[in-house]
């Protein structure tokens, strides 16, 4: 093995959380980023970002709004029937696609770390007595890296996670994620959130004026009809603000873009010693709109742990994963418990319209609802 083989941190990963730590983390430490897709690229994702993570971005050197993010401050909700429901925003939020941020990012990691394009196979923790314990990570092109710390942030569901034998991976998800962008006339400043049978659909602009238009549905519901199109038309139309996306929006894509087997089970924050992040530790539902804030957040937290501590000392890696997981949890636990009340509140048509009058008579349920599922600007 060369010597340039063997780095401080790996991180399996570049998402938004993998992509938070190596620009973190490279400036204190030698690490290498595997991805094993090419940059730049779209992903199903709803493309808002609270701003509780602004400040955070900008010590990290990155500035959204720069780059055309959409300053976001009101958010509108609608029941299958089309009652809608209008709030401000507490704190705010920005809207970018996954395309811009991610390429934004990773350019940013290429001037303090190692990348490579390519697929983790196995990951392997030495138990011996060695005073200096490092991973042996595996790669598809047959490469093998060591390094003292590995952080997993490879999304919502990997064939790691299948060799790691966490326990959601056996559990079988109903949910399909579809997402595409469109030309659609709609205000900047609004986030809208539009129910209907079976799920849920997020709408909102992203830089150059485009529209992301992402949603969630059950399986149940989605094989009724089978295609993408007639769902679209058949079935989320009939909440006549879905109807007006479709009919007067124009799809930016040759087709939509998908992602199955969506899991919204609990996961471990760490696992096998792999400190996870992102996606990797724990999803909330995307009606909460705020996953990409999470991931974001899981990557400050983690580190600033790393730099905190020596991570040449092997005793302080007990207190790390020990410190990491109280915070993960402190910070989402909460969230995540809100998040799954809400959807369940949501796909049932009569708690949604009782919800909207309870809304309706007191507005400030709306916003109060809002802030559990977001946090405060971190510093």
């Amino acid at each position: 093995m060369n010597k340039s083989d063997s780095y401080d941190i790996v991180i399996i990963g570049g998402g938004l959380a993998g992509l938070c730590a190596a620009i973190h983390l490279g400036s204190h430490y030698n690490v290498l980023l595997i991805e094993k897709q090419s940059y730049p690229s779209h992903k199903v994702c709803g493309e808002y970002i609270s701003n509780e993570m602004l400040p955070y971005l900008k010590s990290l050197g990155i500035d959204p709004f720069k780059n055309g993010a959409k300053d976001i401050k009101r958010f509108e909700m609608s029941t299958h029937d089309g009652s809608l429901i209008k709030a401000v925003l507490p704190l705010g939020g920005f809207g970018i696609s996954r395309y811009t941020f991610d390429q934004l990012l990773f350019e940013k990691v290429k001037k303090g770390c190692d990348t490579i394009k390519d697929t983790v196979t196995s990951i392997d923790f030495n138990e011996g007595l060695a005073a200096a314990k490092t991973f042996q990570i595996q790669t598809k092109a047959a490469k093998s890296y060591t390094a003292r710390y590995v952080l997993g942030a490879f999304g919502k569901r990997s064939n790691l996670d299948v060799q790691l034998k966490r326990s959601f991976i056996a559990e079988k998800s109903p949910w399909l994620g579809v997402k595409a962008h469109y030309s659609l006339d709609m205000p900047e400043d609004l986030v809208s959130l539009h129910n209907f049978d079976g799920g849920y659909c997020g709408v909102s602009q992203v830089e150059n004026g485009v529209v992301n238009v992402c949603y969630l549905t059950s399986y149940e519901s989605f094989k009724k009809v089978g295609d993408i199109g007639t769902f679209q038309k058949g079935v989320m139309s009939k909440n006549r603000h879905l109807q007006r996306v479709f009919e007067e929006g124009k799809c930016l894509w040759d087709q939509p873009i998908s992602i199955s087997q969506i899991s919204f089970s609990a996961k471990e924050p760490v696992k096998d010693h792999i400190l996870m992040i992102g996606d990797s530790a724990g999803m909330i539902h995307p009606l909460a709109g705020n996953g990409m804030a999470m991931a974001i957040y899981s990557a400050q937290m983690v580190s600033e742990l790393l730099i905190e501590e020596d991570i040449n000392d092997e005793a302080n890696r007990k207190n790390i994963e020990s410190m990491y997981t109280k915070q993960w949890n402190t910070a989402f636990v909460s969230r995540l418990k809100t998040g799954r009340s809400v959807q369940r509140l949501l796909l049932s048509p009569l708690a949604t319209k009782i919800s909207l009058q309870a809304a309706r008579l007191f507005p400030r349920i709306v916003p109060a609802i809002i802030k559990k599922t977001h946090g405060t600007a971190q510093l």
